[in-house]
């Protein structure tokens, strides 16, 4: 499995969710089969602090034996590159080649609480990466993305890696790195989505769900970028920017994001679903499945 099969993936859309990670084992297993059931091919899931992520994927394969599961993102700290190239190879020994594992450079905090040195970040990745292709097991660069943002680290990942995993970014910043790094590589950007037609309902989930990483100062500098202002970037983000870079309301709503995206050059979409049922939003997966092909039989 690569990101061209990511790319060739029915409906060109995928779950993230970390209630994947979260929820009761049972619970996780029921969804997973059910997605795969529903059409979806491509589950995405965050790295968090990294635990038993790795189990956790496992579970998810043998649950969902029609799709592949896309770690977005694990961070780099404290993640030896040979142990992740062993743990990559077992996941292919035992479930085939489903996995795709993203990389990120996160945080100086993460940094010091790992006992390592930030330094430039840039400098920072490659060298992991380096690790990555000398480990005993490597992890090839047609089996990682890059959670990228700005324009260095968007190069790097073009170059060093399967492609680009954005967070939290709109259609035109899509159309900007696709232009940036040519059609090879591949683009696919994360979506939040919230199922709700009321704006204020809408926008409060919203915030709930991406507060912290509106407030990050990595987040917010691409933000800017995009055209974002100091009004936008107030505690939990002004309407305008909630509005701009999550899309609420209808199935038609995020379908026309979905679209939006697709147009502005990216390959694949990550849908993340926030205020959605609790402990994980089946109702609302179920909703954005109808957009999707008819899943294959067998």
């Amino acid at each position: 499995m690569s990101v061209d099969d990511l790319r060739a993936t029915p409906g060109r859309v995928g779950v993230w969710s970390g209630d994947l990670r979260g929820a009761r084992r049972g619970e996780v297993r029921d969804a997973a089969s059910e997605l795969d059931a529903l059409g979806f091919r491509a589950l995405w899931v965050p790295g968090l602090d990294g635990r038993d992520v790795f189990d956790d994927v496992a579970e998810l394969e043998r649950a969902a034996p029609h799709s592949m599961v896309v770690i977005g993102v694990l961070g780099i700290w404290g993640h030896d590159p040979a142990e992740v190239g062993e743990q990559l190879h077992a996941l292919d020994r035992d479930h085939g080649p489903r996995t795709i594992v993203g990389f990120g450079v996160s945080s100086p905090d993460s940094a010091r609480a790992a006992g390592e040195d930030y330094g430039d970040p840039i400098t920072t990745v490659a060298r992991y990466l380096d690790r990555l292709d000398d480990a005993p097991e490597p992890v090839p660069a047609a089996r990682r993305l890059l959670g990228a943002l700005g324009p260095k680290m968007v190069d790097l990942g073009a170059h060093r890696a399967g492609g680009l995993h954005p967070f939290l970014v709109t259609p035109e910043y899509v159309v900007r790195a696709r232009a940036q790094v040519g059609p090879g590589p591949l683009l696919a950007p994360h979506q939040a989505v919230v199922l709700e037609t009321d704006p204020d309902r809408a926008r409060n989930a919203a915030r709930a769900a991406l507060a912290d990483v509106i407030a990050s100062p990595a987040y917010q500098r691409n933000l800017r970028r995009i055209g974002f202002t100091d009004g936008d970037l107030v505690p939990g983000g002004s309407d305008h920017l909630i509005d701009t870079v999550v899309a609420w309301g209808t199935v038609d709503h995020i379908s026309a994001r979905v679209a939006a995206h697709l147009a502005a050059g990216a390959d694949h979409v990550a849908l993340h679903v926030v205020g959605g049922h609790r402990p994980l939003p089946l109702p609302q997966w179920r909703e954005l499945a109808a957009f999707l092909p008819h899943p294959p039989a067998g």
